[in-house]
């Protein structure tokens, strides 16, 4: 009798089991499951000051993830977000510099540094949709590009702000949180509005998903991937502002380093497919906290940071193969 009730339950949890839509609430469940982990692993993880710390680690390549979401579900990919955040960073500290360093000029790097990202983005766009390039070789070419632009301006050396208010920006807290962190959380949800409330956002997922019969639909199918690229440009214009804010400089040969891996890497544990059509702009930002806890544990282990590209690129192919499961409908 106890093995019959004990049956009856192991099937009603794979019942239950089955009806939970692992491909929506599956990275919100694993950041759970890996923030219990944690809070067990290290008494010192669930410290306020740890937990706010990884929250602003996270939102500079999380603010660029937002809109690598577009970029991936249109269906193409961005490679130079890295190297463009070294360019920003350098944008718009030699407009601040430039203007005296006062409030005002910070708003002026602000607009320099988003708008040269927004053109940096479109100049992604224009050549993969005019010319038919593939967007990894594209977005390649301009990686080297970008950073060999501002070697050269900066002499490869560091730029610095002559700003004594500037840092504010990027070390500033408003009601308990960093503003990078508040900056990220905004943007998370108006992307959310657009990509699933207005017509580009279903544009974009009609696009990533097919997009010859997104343009049999009447869908201007090059300016929604163009847009796509603007958009990742300009939140790299973002993300290089607190960067160097936070820094009161930006370092022309580090600065933005892998921040091209973490941003992907956030994307696809977020649950947005690799062959476009469809993602999550929620998704995206649990998994860049998913990232930011995992280095973070790696930290407080006292594991090697050489290791930790191991640990993001095991993520990465795993986040991979449960997309490629799901899709043959093994989960």
């Amino acid at each position: 009798m106890r093995g019959l009730t004990r049956t009856l339950k192991e099937s009603r949890i794979v019942e239950i089991l089955r009806k939970v839509n692992f491909e929506r609430y599956g990275p919100f469940i694993a950041l759970l499951v890996l923030f219990g982990i944690s809070a067990i692993a290290s008494p010192y993880f669930l410290q306020i000051r740890n937990l706010t710390n990884i929250l602003r680690q996270v939102s500079y390549t999380g603010i660029i993830a937002l809109g690598m979401t577009f970029v991936i579900i249109s269906g193409g990919i961005d490679l130079s977000v890295g190297s463009m955040t070294a360019l920003l960073g350098g944008i718009a500290i030699w407009v601040l510099n430039g203007l005296g360093g006062g409030v005002g000029a910070i708003f002026a790097a602000v607009f320099a540094a988003i708008l040269a990202g927004a053109a940096a983005g479109g100049v992604n766009g224009l050549v993969i949709t005019k010319w038919r390039v593939a967007p990894f070789i594209v977005t390649l070419g301009t990686m080297s590009i970008f950073r060999s632009l501002i070697l050269f301006a900066s002499n490869a050396s560091v730029v610095r702000s002559t700003s004594s208010i500037y840092p504010e920006l990027g070390m500033g807290y408003f009601i308990g949180l960093p503003i990078p962190v508040w900056i990220m959380l905004l943007l998370a949800a108006a992307f959310h509005v657009v990509l699933y409330h207005t017509r580009f956002g279903r544009y974009l997922c009609a696009v990533g998903s097919n997009e010859r019969v997104a343009a049999y639909a009447a869908i201007k199918t090059v300016w929604v991937k163009f847009f796509s690229y603007v958009i990742v440009g300009g939140t790299v214009g973002i993300s290089a502002v607190l960067l160097s804010s936070r820094l009161n400089s930006i370092g022309s040969t580090n600065a933005g380093s892998s921040y091209e891996l973490d941003a992907i890497a956030a994307v696809i544990i977020g649950g947005t497919s690799l062959s476009g059509g469809s993602g999550s702009i929620v998704g995206t930002l649990i998994g860049a906290i998913i990232l930011g806890i995992v280095n973070n544990m790696l930290n407080l282990l006292g594991v090697s940071p050489y290791l930790q590209g191991t640990v993001k690129g095991l993520v990465i192919i795993g986040a991979v193969l449960i997309q490629r499961g799901r899709r043959r409908g093994q989960f």
